[in-house]
Formats: C-alpha cells, structure tokens, sequence
C-alpha cells in the first residue's frame, strides 16, 4: 500500500518527497484494492509498476509519514475485518494486526536478498548492480528499524523464519507445518 502511495506521489508531483502535506493529500484521494494478486491504484492495475526501483527507493519517504500511515493501518484492519488475509509488511505484527493469530518474521541475509531482487529486476529489464541494490536494501532496513511512525521490528510472538538459501515452497512448508500445529 505505502508502494502505491509512493508511486501515486511520483506520478502527481514527481520527485517531490520532501513535501508532507502533499504527500498526505495524495494519500487521502487515492483508492488501493486488491483482486487476487493484483493490486489496483485509483482502478489502474499497478502491480508491475509499485516494484519499480524507483517506487521502491521512495516507499520508506512516504511510510515514515505518520498521516499516512495512519490512512493505511486503518485501511488494512478495515480489511482483514471482512476478509480472511495473510498480510506482509514490516509493522504487519506490531501495529496493523497485533491481535493476528500467527505471526511469521521472514528474514534473509541482505545478500541473498540482494540477489533475488536483482532477479527480479533483471527478468522486467531493470538491471541494476548487485551492490547497488544490496546497498538500497541496507537503507531501506536501516530507515524503517529507525522511523518513529510503524518501525520495522521483530515482537516477541512472532515466529523467526530464516528464508536464506530456501526455495519459496521450502518456506512455504516451514511455515505451513507450523501453522497445523498451531491451528489445529
């Protein structure tokens, strides 16, 4: 969601990131769903366009805005409220959904990550340098653990998942084989 903004601000007045009331203007007109695995800004499909470099460089920019924020966790409960939802974020467990029945902390080493986002970069024609990339994933790490608004934590009941030389279904099965255990 906090991706859409960032894209919405780009696209309305550009590299303007330094201008809350904007920014916070922008985030009260715009209008985010999901369908499926699409994700929908102002009913434009954006899914592509919110995991662009440049979206994802300005993504924390907008995140550390507390009225924006504010927007977001009240549009995410609003839906977990009518809907059965696995979210992903990094104040998913802490803020939006504290009450969640599991809570999951998937973390890998900044490398690994670095890695597989410069896959992904690669494969829609992104390409970028693998230091580079590792260096804007540090930033990122470091600006939401050190925001005031929603920082990026581990709490106390969630469970740690290393996903560092895992496959998506070896994650998957992890967190599965824990969730029938609990769930039962």
């Amino acid at each position: 969601m906090y991706r859409c903004i960032a894209h919405c601000v780009l696209n309305q007045i550009g590299d303007r990131f330094d201008n809350e009331d904007d920014i916070i203007k922008i985030a009260q007109s715009t209008v985010i769903r999901f369908e499926g695995n699409q994700v929908f800004c102002n009913e434009k499909d954006v899914t592509q366009e919110i995991r662009t470099p440049l979206v994802s460089r300005h993504t924390s920019d907008v995140a550390r805005i507390k009225a924006v924020r504010d927007l977001m966790v009240a549009q995410q409960r609003e839906y977990a409220k009518d809907h059965e939802v696995v979210m992903d974020g990094r104040d998913i467990g802490s803020v939006v959904l504290p009450d969640a029945q599991v809570k999951f902390f998937l973390d890998a080493d900044v490398l690994e990550r670095a890695k597989r986002r410069k896959i992904e970069l690669d494969e829609k024609g992104n390409g970028k340098a693998l230091a580079e990339i590792k260096n804007d994933i540090e930033k990122r790490d470091t600006n939401d653990r050190n925001r005031s608004e929603g920082p990026l934590v581990k709490v106390a009941d969630a469970i740690v998942v290393d996903t560092t030389g895992k496959s998506i279904e070896e994650v998957y099965q992890e967190m599965k084989t824990y969730i029938d255990e609990v769930c039962r």
